[in-house]
């Protein structure tokens, strides 16, 4: 009887494709595991799901879904049948023991509600980069690694691309099987096909796509008619029309693994002829071990997985022009070269194999195995749960005491707080800042920072007409061109006395299209803080009361600031900001930060440079040292309560009080706060929750965020903190995180975030190296610095329910879903938690009040039992 877990692998690849990793390392984990092996589903005539299934060899199952959906992939319309699949797999095999083990983070819902012993995310490619890569992959894999217990990397580029994103990640190179490929080197009989091919013949194995540098190859032909190219393996991704197709070149489609070393057997030389793309930037061949294997000759281009550990083995050419000279050399190397190379594969070739990583990857699986087993055994409850180590559940914890238990999915507390190192500059997954006109939030500023902390005077800039003006807006147009000055105020001036055409006012009737008399007298007069009401600045004044209030933001805008402000600045501004239509978005949300202008401040403004805000209110603060991460860790000493870290909740349940987590642990608790995002909450209830109430939450909406952060290698591009861009650039602000503090930027450096936000009804332009290439261009054009600057670091966070968006029906929906779980003893707190509008400090504050509703209840319910005694008490008496 089988005693070791089964292994539940996801795979992008199919087994009977291309034999690489998976297929190396399942193969060989199944001699102490039984291996379940799923891919990608194929389209079926059936009305009904099912499986198709295959055995290649003893304990390993390979199952493709077959369903009725033709959408490709892990795709969101597949995921409901692979689901039915799974439930019905687990079932049938009664899988009670087994790990989880994903080769894309496309298939994570796919396991929705199972109960592993343990997760891995075995990352052999950076699948953004490669050619139509879906969306939501970055935001998949954010997911996957909050879930994962143990990382793995297939290469050294990788693993430093991964390295910070998670405590567990282990770089596990492909490795060989050099028995098998040594063949090549013996006496084996060469492949019939290629045997009238002349010589010398260089020759290529593995996939044909973009990876390929089809340039090249042409040159390396025409260069050398003489020379064969011999191509094996399939074309995918790419039309084979656009390949070279020289006489000398031939394609011979995918061959068996076993095949592959016949072959070998009668080239002169291996390639490895990659062209240095978005696809190419993190791999390691798995067939350069493979090449040495063979005693070969191996000649490529300059991929920093072959060049760094083997450019001393592996000739190099970088251009096509370079690649065939080292071709060149290759072909012309001296037996004492070639000896001295092949000693050097040999000496590679001892220190590897496929069985030694699967004897190292399975002592870490049966490490966090037990690590899950022992947390599952120690507390099982607690007074109160906390959902979430962001700045509100951090807050929430501190002020609930010692009975309560505080749940983080991540490696580190902070929530979308947090901050990452990358080449020695400090970013923080999206700009923040430390500013609050709460007393209590200061003492708790100097509680958790005491003197690490950088207090300056903040600088908020607008970058439009090829001009910076001050920020906000409407207060500083000086600079601008003349036209657009005089069409602001004009439609200032108009939105308070009417049109300056008619000599009688109107009333706006419910139109602001900036042509109508559009009156705004309900609205309080105050000082200028806020036009676009992001919450970078706040506003002292808020909205009067009135009875003619604005039907939708939109209208709002022209309303309040007038037809040029809007065309000019607030319309083009929000529409990229909230990334839905501002006519879908109420105005609730505003409360004080947007106040009617006041007119000569603007017209003030327009005639001079607006002067350096002074004041309390022009300050803010931030972490001297360690990025914003820096305020989010020194709430731990002071945590009188459990902190668990990779604890991602995968179920809640208010019938029995319980929460699930991914490894499976259920925990007991009389009260719940919740920071998590609403809509998340809810469907972790499934059908515990009414229906009216799922409805509700599904009808939530909310826009994302992809956070750009740049390294580049010039000191003090600027003195600004934050850059607003109302105009076509794909970002619609700068976080200036290099003038947050000096030790947030290496010597030499400086570092910028740019944000970008998406949603369904405006998706990102593009992803993951492409959107930081266009970020940088950008840059470029914005003036924010020059194309000759290097770019030392890079790297961009997915930030999902970054901004809740207010639309008309929010409120009405966020009341049913709090009213309802109220009467189940779960609070909501937080921005994603109430689906409000908050900034970090108004977080500690709404931490605070929900840890004083937990006793406030308490209180309430001691109350309550005292007077049903002295009722009892007074009764037996009579």
């Amino acid at each position: 009887m089988q005693t070791t877990p089964t292994i539940l692998t996801f795979c992008h690849l199919r087994w009977d494709f291309v034999y690489q990793r998976p297929q190396h390392l399942m193969s060989r984990l199944a001699l102490s595991h039984r291996v379940i092996f799923i891919e990608e589903p194929v389209f079926s005539e059936a009305s009904l799901p099912e499986w198709e299934s295959s055995q290649p060899q003893s304990n390993v199952l390979v199952l493709r879904p077959r369903t009725p959906s033709r959408a490709p992939g892990f795709h969101q319309e597949q995921l409901p049948y692979i689901q039915t699949l799974m439930g019905e797999l687990v079932a049938k095999e009664d899988l009670r023991d087994y790990i989880l083990w994903f080769y894309t983070p496309l298939a994570l819902p796919a396991a929705e509600g199972l109960n592993p012993r343990a997760v891995v995310y075995d990352c052999m490619d950076e699948l953004t980069g490669f050619l139509n890569a879906p969306p939501q992959l970055v935001t998949r894999e954010v997911e996957l690694l909050g879930r994962a217990d143990l990382v793995f990397t297939g290469g050294r580029s990788l693993y430093r691309a991964k390295k910070d994103q998670h405590p567990r990640v282990y770089c596990f190179p492909s490795s060989v099987d050099g028995r098998h490929f040594a063949a090549a080197a013996n006496g084996m009989t060469e492949a019939a096909e290629q045997g009238p091919l002349p010589h010398p013949r260089l020759g290529f194995f593995g996939v044909i796509d973009e990876r390929l540098d089809t340039a090249l190859l042409s040159t390396m032909a025409e260069a050398h008619p003489e020379w064969q190219i011999v191509m094996v393996g399939p074309v995918v991704k790419i039309d084979p029309a656009t390949l070279p197709h020289n006489s000398n070149i031939h394609y011979y489609g995918q061959r068996a693994y076993e095949d592959l070393p016949s072959y070998l057997k009668g080239w002169d030389v291996c390639l490895l002829p990659f062209a240095r793309n978005a696809a190419t930037k993190y791999i390691s061949p798995t067939k350069t071990l493979e090449y040495m294997a063979a005693g070969k000759m191996i000649v490529s281009t300059p991929i920093t997985d072959v060049a760094e550990p083997y450019g001393d083995i592996v000739y190099l050419g970088a251009t096509p022009e370079e690649f065939v000279e080292a071709c060149e050399r290759a072909i012309a190397a001296s037996p004492a070269e070639r000896a001295e190379r092949i000693a050097r594969m040999r000496e590679v070739l001892a220190k590897t194999s496929w069985e030694a990583t699967v004897r190292e990857m399975e002592a870490l699986l049966k490490g966090v195995a037990e690590e899950n087993k022992r947390q599952r055994s120690r507390r099982d409850s607690a007074h109160t749960i906390v959902i979430g180590a962001g700045p509100t559940g951090l807050s929430a914890a501190y002020h609930l005491g010692s009975d309560s238990i505080l749940l983080e999915q991540n490696a580190r507390v902070g929530g979308w707080c947090r901050s990452l190192e990358v080449n020695g500059f400090t970013f923080d997954f999206a700009g923040h800042i430390m500013f609050s006109n709460e007393p209590y939030v200061h003492q708790l500023y100097q509680m958790l920072l005491g003197d690490n902390v950088h207090w300056q005077d903040r600088e908020a800039w607008i970058y439009s007409k090829n001009v910076y003006t001050r920020y906000p807006f409407q207060g500083s147009l000086y600079g601008l061109p003349p036209n657009v000055i005089k069409e602001c105020i004009v439609g200032a001036i108009e939105a308070r006395f009417g049109s300056l055409k008619n000599d009688k006012p109107e009333p706006a009737g419910g139109k602001a299209n900036g042509r109508t008399n559009g009156s705004a007298s309900a609205c309080l007069n105050g000082s200028i803080k806020d036009c676009c009401a992001d919450g970078i600045l706040e506003a002292s004044v808020p909205l009067a009361e009135t009875g003619s209030e604005p039907h939708n933001f939109e209208e709002f805008i022209y309303r309040v600031w007038g037809a040029g402000i809007a065309r000019h600045f607030a319309i083009p501004y929000n529409r990229k900001l909230w990334a839905v239509p501002l006519d879908q978005m109420e105005t609730s949300w505003l409360g004080g930060r947007v106040p009617l202008p006041d007119l000569e401040e603007m017209i003030e403004g327009a005639l001079s440079p607006k002067p350096k805000p002074m004041g309390p209110n022009a300050r803010f603060g931030y972490p001297l040292r360690g990025g914003f991460q820096a305020l989010m860790d020194a709430w731990l000493p002071h945590l009188q309560g459990d902190v668990c870290l990779n604890s991602r909740v995968v179920k809640v349940s208010p019938r029995r009080h319980t929460v699930t987590l991914s490894n499976g642990s259920e925990l007991k608790y009389n009260h719940l706060i919740s920071t998590m995002p609403l809509p998340v909450l809810i469907r972790q209830m499934d059908t515990e929750a009414p229906e009216q109430v799922r409805k509700a939450a599904a009808a939530l909406r909310y826009v994302s965020v992809r956070c750009v952060h740049l390294g580049v290698g010039r000191e003090h591009l600027t003195g600004k903190h934050w850059i607003y861009y109302p105009e076509d650039t794909v970002f619609h602000r700068i976080f200036v995180q290099g003038n947050a503090s000096p030790y947030c930027n290496p010597p030499g450096g400086f570092g910028l975030t740019c944000e970008i936000t998406y949603s369904e009804s405006k998706p990102l332009p593009c992803e993951g190296d492409d959107l930081v290439r266009r970020c940088i261009e950008d840059c470029h054009k914005v003036g924010m610095f020059r194309p000759e600057d290097p770019v030392w670091a890079s790297a961009h966070c997915d930030l999902p329910y970054a901004y809740v968006v207010y639309d008309h029906g929010r409120a009405a929906s966020v009341t049913k879903i709090r009213e309802w779980l109220a009467e189940q003893d779960i609070l909501l707190a937080g921005r994603y938690g109430e689906w409000e509008y908050y900034n970090s400090d108004h977080a500690f504050i709404a931490g605070k009040k929900a840890a004083e509703q937990v006793k406030e209840r308490d209180e309430q319910s001691v109350l309550s039992t005292l007077v049903s005694q002295q009722s009892v008490r007074v009764d037996t008496r009579v």
